[in-house]
């Protein structure tokens, strides 16, 4: 049935008009609806080989065989907060500021959706947003104010699994499901009956793992939740157990993060393949949701002249690298899905040029006909993904050859940033003297675990000094650093007396109550420290 119904969308696909590129101007009723599905903790490299035989994603390849896939995208922040804000403001994050999950874009900043709205396009969104602020916990803020204190405190519930043995469960979850389940009433109810195009957003949790309360009363997310429905679509034997270094070899920042997440205990390989399979369960219900969307827009005649978008703000590590979740440069945090299909749109392409979320502003336009702002950092993925006029614009030349990520928040101890080329990736930390650098051959070691930056000095030194003319990262180390403490003051002053009680009851409470004199001494240290010069 599956088969029958996708030979039916590509032969309707034909007929469909082809969305302006470059920004040239379509009259408003030739312009392509566009649908724009952003999930949340999604690793990139499970929409292509050989990443896409562990589990079942149909409605991924579905988008895979009719349009675009990017292999190559990343994420511009590996956290919520400031990777959205990337997305909906077209800027990198530290033109954007948000430099933690609570500090997003201005309520007021003006996104592509507010642009496109501007044009006569109707739109709507529905589910996770968080581009202002991810309404992060006090416990979340504090840790990633004080990342820079000189002390070891777990930050996060030990990852773990939960099942639901039940092979009936198809909606786990469910904050989910009631998203998606608005998103089509308004498509079936609203969006079918407009004569003006439309722009759909819809934002979805999953498959970022589950709060898990066993982890204090600031809990975090540690929890790999799935029914065996799901589990049922995970192929186990094609589950790759990753390599760790030995904990003493570990990159300094990657250590602290894998102590900080309370990784650094004994792990089964059993239990490792436990959380791997879980989180892809979790991808596949996160596909079943997309697919809810296809389905709709398909039956309601809206397929061929929409174009559907689907991508994720960062990944997941699922015990890479001795982590979960995100928070880090490497592949299984950074690299993100990017799929389009539509009128317009190549079908059963594969462009290896490296992109990111930031270009994602410049494509909405692009695809509207709107023409772009001159200040985005992003570049529009319609020359690299529609059908070309004769033999214009040969691909290479139609984005710059490298994309720039940065993180800033918790669970890491220094401002982190990525320089990811056609096999390089460069990664800098902090003002780029105190913390040693990590360069990683792709095409060689593709899991990253070789770091060949004093193997080979000159090209880090000149993906390097190629950073440093995209951005002046010890300036905006130092800033992150200036207000972190900023930020740490004015919440330690609105507390008053209750200070003391607060901070000692935060998630990393187990361990500052062994000794809370050497950490309080450790934070006072820090605020008299200056920032980076």
């Amino acid at each position: 049935m599956l088969l029958l119904w996708v030979t039916v969308i590509a032969a309707s696909a034909l007929a469909a008009p082809t969305p302006a590129a470059g920004g040239q101007r379509l009259g408003l009723s030739a312009a392509p609806n566009v649908v724009l599905v952003a999930s949340d903790s999604f690793d990139g490299r499970l929409t292509f080989q050989p990443g896409s035989q562990v589990v079942k994603l149909p409605f991924i390849d579905f988008m895979k065989s009719h349009g675009t896939s990017f292999l190559n995208a990343y994420t511009n922040s590996p956290i919520c907060c400031p990777s959205r804000a990337a997305m909906w403001s077209g800027l990198f994050t530290h033109l954007t500021e948000s430099w933690n999950n609570f500090k997003g874009l201005d309520p007021n900043y003006t996104t592509w959706m507010d642009v496109m709205e501007e044009h006569g396009y109707w739109t709507q969104k529905f589910g996770k947003l968080d581009y202002t602020s991810g309404h992060h916990s006090v416990s979340n803020r504090v840790e990633a104010w004080t990342r820079d204190v000189e002390f070891l405190l777990k930050q996060e519930g030990r990852p773990m699994v939960n099942l639901i043995p039940s092979k009936d469960k198809v909606r786990v979850m469910e904050k989910d499901w009631k998203v998606v389940d608005k998103a089509v009433h308004w498509l079936r109810t609203e969006a079918v009956n407009y004569t003006r195009p439309f722009v759909l957003y819809l934002g979805l949790n999953l498959p970022h793992p589950y709060p898990s309360p066993s982890s204090g009363e600031n809990f975090g997310s540690s929890t790999f939740h799935t029914s065996l429905y799901w589990l049922e679509k995970v192929s186990h034997d094609a589950i790759k157990i990753p390599k760790w270094l030995p904990l003493p070899e570990m990159h300094p920042v990657d250590y602290y993060s894998s102590y900080t997440k309370n990784c650094t205990g004994k792990f089964t390989e059993r239990e490792i393949q436990k959380i791997r399979a879980f989180y892809y369960a979790m991808c596949a219900e996160t596909d079943a949701m997309l697919g809810e969307i296809i389905l709709a827009l398909r039956q309601l005649g809206l397929l061929q002249k929409t174009v559907v978008i689907y991508t994720s703000d960062h990944g997941e590590m699922a015990m890479e690298h001795r982590q979960f979740y995100k928070m880090s440069m490497y592949e299984a945090s950074a690299h993100v899905p990017l799929l389009m299909m539509g009128p317009g749109i190549r079908a059963s392409v594969q462009v290896p040029n490296v992109v990111s979320l930031v270009d994602i502003y410049p494509t909405m336009l692009d695809i509207a006909g709107i023409p772009l702002p001159k200040n985005l950092s992003g570049f529009s993925l319609l020359p690299l993904s529609s059908k070309p006029f004769g033999n214009e614009h040969p691909t290479k030349n139609l984005h710059p050859p490298w994309v720039l990520s940065e993180f800033h928040g918790c669970d890491v101890n220094a401002s982190t940033y990525m320089l990811r080329t056609d096999q390089w990736k460069y990664i800098a930390y902090a003002d780029g003297a105190s913390v040693p650098p990590q360069l990683f051959d792709l095409s060689s070691d593709p899991d990253e675990l070789i770091n060949i930056a004093t193997k080979f000095p000159e090209i880090a030194h000149s993906l390097d000094q190629k950073l440093r003319s995209i951005v002046n990262y010890p300036k905006v180390s130092a800033a992150v650093h200036q207000y972190n403490k900023e930020q740490f003051i004015k919440w330690k002053q609105s507390l008053g007396q209750n200070y003391s009680n607060v901070i000692a009851n935060l998630r990393w409470h187990e361990e500052w109550l062994r000794e809370p004199r050497k950490y309080e001494k450790a934070i006072r240290e820090w605020l008299k420290t200056p920032q980076f010069q």
